[in-house]
């Protein structure tokens, strides 16, 4: 076999690579990155025209994976998989597959690190830490909300025999209480454990729903597109709970322009994205959705955290709207993800079909 032509980008790339080829009928590592070397504790001479399996273990159907890569010609992400070498701990990454240009028999492989597994205590900690922090936040909201009612209840009693600036005064303390009970509503929203209710759903009548919402309220200013693949399935999901999602996401999409622009709903069907889901078993994830806008970007400065908790690039902002987005679409054995630069941001939406004893069944 032909090797592939290496130089100094593949030397330079930051995560792990390998080049994956067919080998009396096994799967052989045919090139790695220095990187590579590194994350294997391997020399490249060492692990050369060895197969995959003896070098390193994935927890995942990896030839599988290979196979569907070459023969649908297009890349295979895998996310969140264990993968460990001889007796060393295991480490999660997010393993992306993708033919190296026209040759169909070499297949590159990266391997992002997530979590190390001498992290994970670490990590874990966090976790919990966040979970605590929000379900305080959660009560600390429910109480908050009663005194607030009182409070706008007595402003709007003193501004009937009130005028002028002293009416001005009360009108802003109704307008200030009201908006702060706006963000502990969604401070309770985001801390609501209740899993989704999952059925047979047509993604593009829930779509629909959140379009004809945003056109007459918060998305006015905008023009509004649509690029729908007739053909999808039906999703397996919560179609309230998505209806929060896109509503989200849109609202997100017309905050980055205020003075106008253009957003574009596209949905389409491809099969090659599969995630580890709650029961442990491998989830397919054909049916996605973007939500498209050509404003200015998110701020590098956050760009990796937008879908954590209070993590806002924009004046007054509660940080939740994105927060909420990664944490139903996760309840749904999901994926979402954001490709930001400026002029296009693509949010997307990827996420299970409906199995075919219900896709007769399909409800909004």
């Amino acid at each position: 076999m032909t090797p592939p032509p290496t130089g100094t980008i593949w030397s330079a790339l930051p995560v792990p690579a390998l080049m994956i080829g067919q080998k009396n009928g096994a799967e052989c590592i045919i090139d790695c990155n220095p990187a590579a070397e590194q994350f294997l504790s391997l020399s490249r001479r060492s692990v050369l025209e060895r197969p995959l399996a003896q070098i390193v273990q994935i927890d995942a159907p990896i030839e599988t994976a290979l196979q569907r890569c070459r023969e649908n010609r297009a890349p295979v992400f895998i996310n969140d998989v264990p993968v460990t070498q001889g007796e060393r701990p295991s480490v999660h990454c997010a393993i992306q597959l993708a033919l190296l240009g026209d040759r169909r028999d070499l297949v590159l492989m990266l391997m992002t690190p997530r979590e190390i597994a001498g992290k994970l205590g670490k990590a874990d900690g966090i976790r919990h830490a966040a979970r605590s922090a929000i379900g305080m936040s959660q009560m600390l909201a429910h109480e908050i909300k009663n005194p607030l009612a009182g409070i706008t209840g007595a402003a709007q009693l003193l501004s009937m025999g009130l005028s002028g600036e002293d009416r001005a005064l009360t009108d802003l303390i109704v307008a200030e209480t009201q908006r702060i009970v706006k963000l502990l509503d969604q401070v309770e929203q985001f801390g609501n454990q209740r899993p989704p209710e999952c059925r047979a759903v047509n993604i593009h009548d829930v779509l629909e729903r959140a379009r004809r919402s945003a056109e007459v309220g918060f998305a006015a200013h905008m023009q509004i597109r649509d690029s729908y693949d007739p053909s999808l399935p039906p999703v397996w999901a919560d179609a309230d709970q998505l209806l929060q999602v896109f509503l989200n996401l849109l609202k997100n999409a017309a905050h980055a322009q205020m003075m106008g622009g253009r957003i574009r709903i596209k949905t389409f069907f491809e099969q090659s994205l599969r995630l580890r889901g709650a029961s442990g078993q491998d989830v397919a994830l054909p049916i996605h959705v973007e939500i498209i806008d050509d404003g200015p970007g998110l701020p590098a400065e956050i760009a990796d955290e937008v879908f954590d908790p209070f993590v806002s690039g924009r004046e007054n902002g509660t940080g939740l709207g994105l927060a909420l987005v990664s944490k139903i679409i996760a309840a749904h054995d999901g994926w979402v993800s954001v490709d930001s630069r400026p002029g296009r941001t693509v949010f997307r939406i990827s996420l299970p079909r409906a199995p075919k004893m219900t896709d007769s069944k399909e409800s909004r």
